[in-house]
């Protein structure tokens, strides 16, 4: 571990606490900047949200405060600081309180909850997949290497935007606000995906470079937070494993899809979409098109179990542009 973070620029664990600790040194100012930054981080996440700006929800990552009772976790789960743990857990909580309600007040004034619901911000946080969970980790690694090494501080903004905390609850408020709960539950997959990422690398970082050993902590005494974070960590990766599969599973019957219309004229497959256990496609083509049961057959021998398929075809042809 000296090689990532060298003895030299390795800050002590008093310097670790005093960052990452909201209840230590000047708490009035530490709270005071943590509520003023995460409330002004969530109205800009919910406006680019709403507004479906990615300038805007990047601004609203490089504030967001989210991230330093994050890491305060995996310090405490590294030290075996209980005390440190719990109020951190507290702050991200009431952090998560505050970015949904806001998100929910905005959604009440939104002209056409409908438009915001089918909006790139909102559409591509709702379906988190394995691959995000992979960057969540990897981003969770460089935030806890940057706050533990004097010398790299200035990679945070970087890994701010990266990890993206504040604009997923945005997106759950927003669409608890906009009657849409079955979206806010994605989004929120990938706001815990991260916060687990953070806390696990956060950890493993921490005890790596030694501040286990600064602590006096022995290994068995975080066997117990180690089962907990380790059930965390499947919890949120079976919904995103399960997205990754519908996704496939998706693309491949979109191909299908198109076999299936290959011989009729003008005929083509729009869109594939999940609902449960139901597969909808969406066909553009003539009046006629073919047998359904050779689309199933071949739909069948692709999915492990037998979907249902829907198939909404509007008749008509795409117009062209030369």
């Amino acid at each position: 571990m000296y090689a990532v973070v060298p003895e030299q620029q390795r800050r002590s664990l008093a310097e670790l606490d005093e960052r990452l600790n909201l209840s230590a040194g000047d708490r009035g100012a530490k709270r005071s900047a943590f509520w003023v930054m995460l409330t002004l981080s969530a109205v800009i996440a919910v406006a680019g949200v709403v507004g479906d700006s990615t300038a805007t929800v990047i601004g609203a990552m490089i504030v967001a405060p989210l991230s330093t009772p994050i890491l305060g976790i995996g310090l405490g789960v590294t030290t075996g600081n209980g005390r440190l743990v719990g109020q951190s857990l507290l702050y991200v909580l009431a952090g998560i309180c505050l970015v949904v309600v806001l998100g929910a007040v905005f959604a009440q004034v939104v002209p056409n909850p409908t438009s915001v619901l089918t909006n790139s911000q909102v559409l591509g946080r709702t379906s988190p997949r394995l691959m995000d969970l992979a960057a969540a980790l990897a981003t969770g690694l460089a935030g806890a290497i940057a706050i533990a090494r004097k010398d790299v501080g200035d990679v945070l903004p970087g890994v701010a935007i990266a990890i993206s905390l504040v604009p997923p609850l945005a997106v759950v408020g927003v669409c608890l606000g906009s009657g849409a709960p079955a979206l806010a539950a994605g989004a929120f997959v990938l706001f815990a995906s991260n916060v687990v990422a953070m806390v696990i690398t956060a950890t493993v970082v921490f005890i790596a470079a030694g501040y286990a050993r600064d602590a006096g902590l022995v290994t068995r005494s975080r066997r117990r937070a180690y089962a907990v974070l380790a059930a965390a960590l499947i919890v949120v990766t079976v919904p995103m494993l399960l997205n990754s599969l519908t996704s496939l599973w998706a693309r491949q019957i979109a191909v299908a899809a198109d076999e299936w219309l290959a011989e009729t004229p003008g005929a083509s497959v729009t869109d594939v979409t999940w609902q449960g256990h139901t597969a909808t496609i969406t066909v553009l083509g003539p009046q006629t098109l073919p047998p359904l049961d050779e689309l199933e057959r071949s739909i069948d021998a692709l999915v492990p179990w037998n979907p249902d398929i829907q198939v909404v075809h509007t008749v008509g042809t795409r117009i062209g542009t030369k």
